[in-house]
């Protein structure tokens, strides 16, 4: 029988919730064996309505999706390196297009039994984009959908 958690993926995005949703992750895998996928999202729907809107010039919108790219590249690694301080391997996605999209589209094809999102924050730069990039994955996942809390994320972690 398959476990009750056997393929997660968890939403990285920079914000100091996706890292706590990442360490449950790991913990998880840890504790029941399961799978877990780490996705960065590189947002070129919103660079392209920045674009269409006049607020970013096509050179400055290709600048930004390439800081974006290099920005999801050292937070997936930063996850690799999380989980090799357990002795555990996780398999992250670097993906493009909008964030909810990607993201359920990537649980979707790795069947994945829930997805795990970092708590809403206040105080982060970015919060409108991934808060609405979070109530639109709660809305269209084809999974479950975890909501992490960073205090019970970092008890886990330190647990295992």
């Amino acid at each position: 029988m398959k476990g009750l958690l056997s393929n997660i993926v968890v939403v990285v995005n920079g914000a100091e919730s996706s890292i706590a949703a990442v360490k449950y992750a790991i913990s998880l895998r840890k504790a029941t064996g399961c799978k877990v996928t780490a996705v960065y999202v590189i947002d070129t729907h919103t660079i392209k309505q920045l674009a269409h809107a006049r607020i970013f010039i096509a050179e400055e919108s290709a600048e930004y999706e390439r800081e974006l790219e290099s920005t999801g590249r050292h937070y997936l690694s930063f996850v690799e390196e999380l989980a090799r301080s357990k002795a555990l391997t996780v398999e992250t996605r670097l993906l493009r297009g909008s964030i909810a999209s990607e993201v359920v589209r990537c649980a979707d094809e790795a069947k994945a039994d829930c997805i795990l999102l970092g708590s809403f924050e206040r105080d982060t730069v970015f919060r409108d984009v991934i808060v609405e990039a979070s109530r639109d994955i709660l809305r269209i996942a084809p999974c479950s959908v975890l909501i992490v809390r960073a205090r019970d994320a970092e008890q886990a972690f330190k647990s295992i």
